[in-house]
């Protein structure tokens, strides 16, 4: 058996996450509904505009949240990822190990720089959006990789947000690269709609020759496939892995299990906020997978996580409330 059933890596960031109304977003210049990439000075003067504003914080990054959602539902993930010497990269640390997700990070021997962080705004039709600034996650390379790690566990998982970085991408090819050759099976996520429609070669550097699985939102599925029509982009992830998921928001979601298409509904929920939906489908269902339950069975414990998760505030659900889903 193997140490971990996932090992994840991504973009460290401090999540800060605000709730905002669509007006205050267009008045702070704000595109809504996707993440944005933004400098520290931009970074800095929304934090001074927002001041006013009540905030929530939480140790984040996709592929984190995916990574702690298997921890919480009782499985064993490690996360490999790059943060300061600074406070903010003390707290996702201690925030990470409360989360009981073993990492990389060396409490003794973190760099200097600044911690990514993440802004993140929810507007009340329960929508997201996200101004990132990367700091010192922006340098994340193949020295923040644990190969015994990647080897000792069921799956790779790849977040599509370190396409942005030419290191963080080497680093993602690499992993999946030792992953295939040591019978680790893969799977990275598309992320966001805007790393599809600009980086686009690069996520297909990253996918290579095929992945055990993908996991996409179904406007980054069109966007990949370059088409409007769903079937086309169904047939063209058949091209790109062996198995995968398309979420769907309100309509559900359809998994691909190798010969034929599974259609999950939605769980009907007074959607809040749709941060870390996608992140927590992907925990779930890795989780399932790597526990013995079938590929439907699995799908169907995401779409209760995800809808749990969009029904309160924050990319996680407390531990106790996760493994009552099962």
């Amino acid at each position: 058996m193997s140490k971990y059933n996932l090992y994840a890596l991504g973009n460290a960031l401090v999540d800060f996450e605000f709730e905002l109304d669509e007006a205050k977003l267009s008045s702070l210049g704000i595109d809504k509904g996707v993440m944005t990439l933004i400098d520290e000075d931009r970074h800095h003067t929304l934090v001074s505009e927002l001041a006013p504003h009540e905030v929530k914080k939480a140790c984040g990054g996709s592929s984190a949240n995916t990574a702690i959602a298997v921890s919480q539902f009782g499985g064993r993930s490690f996360y490999s990822c790059r943060v300061a010497n600074d406070d903010s990269g003390l707290f996702y640390l201690e925030d990470l190990q409360r989360c009981g997700v073993d990492s990389n990070i060396n409490p003794n021997a973190r760099p200097d720089g600044v911690t990514g962080k993440c802004l993140v705004f929810v507007t009340p039709d329960a929508d997201r959006t996200m101004n990132t600034h990367l700091g010192i996650a922006a340098e994340f390379s193949s020295q923040e990789l644990v190969p015994e790690a990647i080897t000792d566990s069921d799956y790779l998982y790849i977040e599509g947000y370190l396409v942005s970085s030419p290191t963080g991408k080497a680093a993602a090819i690499e992993a999946r690269n030792l992953a295939q050759t040591s019978g680790v099976k893969t799977s990275l996520s598309l992320s966001d709609p805007n790393m599809v429609s600009f980086f686009k070669p690069g996520l297909l550097e990253m996918i290579g020759d095929g992945l055990d699985f993908l996991f996409a939102n179904e406007t980054e599925a069109l966007k990949l496939a370059e088409t409007n029509d769903l079937n086309q982009a169904i047939a063209h992830c058949q091209t790109l892995a062996k198995q995968f998921a398309i979420t769907r928001g309100p309509q559900g979601s359809l998994i691909f299990d190798g010969d034929s298409i599974i259609e999950l509904d939605a769980v009907p929920v007074n959607a809040i906020d749709t941060v870390g939906a996608g992140d927590m489908y992907a925990g779930a269902l890795l989780y399932g997978i790597t526990h013995g339950m079938s590929l439907p069975d699995a799908g169907k414990l995401a779409s209760k996580a995800a809808a749990r998760v969009v029904s309160s505030l924050g990319p996680r659900l407390e531990p106790q409330e996760t493994r009552s889903l099962l």
